[in-house]
């Protein structure tokens, strides 16, 4: 530990903030974005909900990219301070917002703020270590990363008991804690010799490069109008119709256009070239593996919605009641007052929608229990706040965003250990696993919708997500490196994060559109995990496909 300069440590504990910051969000963005204004909440749809989730951090792992170049040229301290500058008022602003459009820009300079971070802190742990310290380095900062991740959530959750505001004043807090120690301990840190990650590309470098890996500028024009199509499609504002119109007729002219293009002889202009992918093999990997973040952010996107509208976490309450009351209080918080306000409301609403609301103040009540209930209030024959105590002490819920929690903590635990013995393995075959293994989180959600799905099944089901994560993740950047030229292993893998992209784009709205349809429009919850468990079957049997019928580089470039 000795070993590391005092950069090293500083990029670490600005990570750490960092992360409290952007989990604190975003694990609760599904529950803030969807409850009720009288709430706190937004109020949003669930296809806007989805548009927000997908589009925004699509564009928070392109933008490194060009970031990290900027902060290669212009310096690293310059970076953060930039970063920080938008960010802590760009999370407070997410809690001020109540326009959609409003919200979008907020979260669009949150997403803007990581993405100049992201790069930057990532090049100081890499300028701050050797090849003879690179691996622990790393080791530790991802270890930061996760522990960033694993308490970020309880401060929010807790409160959010509070107010939802608090959430994004703490994570203000986080950023403006952060600059103090920017302003304080860091000093640029000073590139080692032997850094893979050091460069000081230009921008148009930077271009160039993107053209030699991905495609050309024909491609980027293909590609970014259906993606703005598909976008607009899951916001709601082009029906099915209209969105698969416009595709085809992009498609049909780009395909006329080509063919114009590849009769000319002679070197043209980007916009005279005919559509050129960069390494095929490279790309078709990014592609396939979108479809395991597609599956795997579903636990970021859906799976709290699922466990506030859908999971009785009730037998997880009691046995915490027995083991420690205090512990089950903090996880399990229900605001009486708001309650009782709510339960004073019954006589105005129609007892199917007033059900229907209760997951949002964190009690479960059986429907018979709750429809009596509903008659007694509306004939003023019970006392809300006494009912709205006895419900809390009966029916109260864990906060979801805990039960999603223990992916990160079963990472901090057992990531080593996972890693470890995955170095037995060849990297595909790893990859599969876990995205095999994230199918059968998903099948177990449909299977055990409406059965024995409790809060104890909630927290395995969680540490199936966790362990499909630590399998796969690690090994698909390992993967990147055996199929990389020689001499360009950390080129590519600048460009692996656009599979992260693209899975979270698809990730965020195909959330909206099948929590929408499956368990809102037809009741049927189950299909919709049915539905992402297809996607990772189809995911998995692709990578299969590609690892059998793509010849590979076996052997790891020197430059790794």
């Amino acid at each position: 530990m000795t070993s590391f300069p005092r950069a090293f440590y500083v990029a670490n504990t600005l990570e750490i903030f960092e992360r409290l910051a952007w989990y604190g969000f975003f694990t609760l963005s599904s529950l803030y974005m969807t409850s009720p204004v009288h709430q706190g909440g937004l109020g949003f749809s669930d296809a806007e909900r989805g548009f927000l989730q997908g589009m925004i951090p699509f564009l928070l792992y392109l933008f490194p990219v060009i970031t990290g170049a900027l902060a290669d040229r212009y310096g690293y301290r310059r970076m953060f301070w930039i970063s920080f500058i938008i960010l802590c008022p760009g999370y407070y602003l997410l809690g001020q917002a109540r326009d959609f459009w409003w919200f979008f820009f907020a979260f669009l300079a949150v997403a803007v703020g990581a993405a100049c971070f992201k790069p930057v802190v990532v090049g100081t742990v890499s300028r701050s270590t050797h090849a003879g310290n690179r691996g622990l380095g790393f080791g530790i900062f991802y270890t930061m990363v996760n522990l960033g991740g694993f308490i970020g959530p309880f401060v929010a959750g807790y409160l959010r008991a509070i107010s939802w505001d608090w959430v994004f004043i703490a994570s203000s807090c986080w950023i403006a804690l952060n600059m103090l120690i920017l302003a304080v301990f860091f000093k640029e840190p000073v590139s080692n010799a032997d850094a893979t990650h050091e460069d000081s590309r230009s921008l148009q470098q930077v271009l160039a490069e993107c053209q030699q890996v991905l495609g050309n500028g024909r491609l980027a024009l293909l590609v970014l109008p259906c993606l703005i199509a598909l976008m607009l499609w899951g916001k709601g504002s082009l029906n099915a119709i209209q969105f698969w119109s416009c595709v085809a007729l992009w498609l049909l002219l780009n395909g006329f256009w080509s063919r114009l293009c590849r009769q000319s002889s002679h070197p043209q202009p980007w916009y005279k070239q005919p559509v050129r992918v960069g390494d095929k093999r490279f790309v078709t990997y990014l592609l396939i593996l979108a479809g395991f973040w597609t599956v795997y952010n579903q636990l970021f996107f859906t799976l709290p919605l699922y466990i506030r509208d859908y999971v009785d976490t009730t037998d997880l309450v009691q046995w915490l009641n027995a083991v420690h009351p205090q512990l089950a209080a903090f996880l399990a918080p229900v605001n009486l007052v708001q309650l009782t306000e709510y339960l004073q409301q019954a006589g105005n609403m129609d007892v199917a929608s007033w059900q229907d609301q209760l997951v949002n103040f964190k009690v479960a009540v059986p429907e018979a229990i709750s429809a009596a209930a509903h008659q007694r209030l509306s004939a003023g024959d019970i006392d809300a706040s006494a009912l709205a105590l006895q419900w809390q002490q009966a029916f109260r819920q864990i906060n979801p965003e805990y039960i999603i929690n223990l992916d990160f903590g079963a990472i901090i635990l057992f990531q080593i250990f996972v890693s470890r013995a995955a170095t037995r393995f060849a990297s595909m075959p790893v990859i599969i696993a876990g995205t095999g293994l994230l199918t059968l989180a998903c099948l177990l959600g449909g299977i055990l919708h409406a059965s024995v799905m409790g809060g104890f099944v909630a927290c395995a089901w969680v540490l199936v997500w966790a362990a499909g994560e630590m399998l796969a993740s690690p090994k698909s950047q390992e993967y990147v490196a055996a199929i990389s030229p020689p001499h360009q292993c950390a080129l590519y893998m600048g460009y692996y994060f656009i599979s992260m992209a693209v899975g979270m784009l698809f990730a965020g709205l195909l959330s909206g559109w099948s929590y929408q349809w499956f368990a809102r429009d037809l009741h049927q919850p189950q299909w919709m995990w049915v539905f992402f468990a297809a996607i990772g079957l189809l995911s998995s049997l692709a990578l299969a496909i590609y690892n059998r019928k793509l010849p590979q580089r076996i052997s790891l470039p020197a430059s790794c």
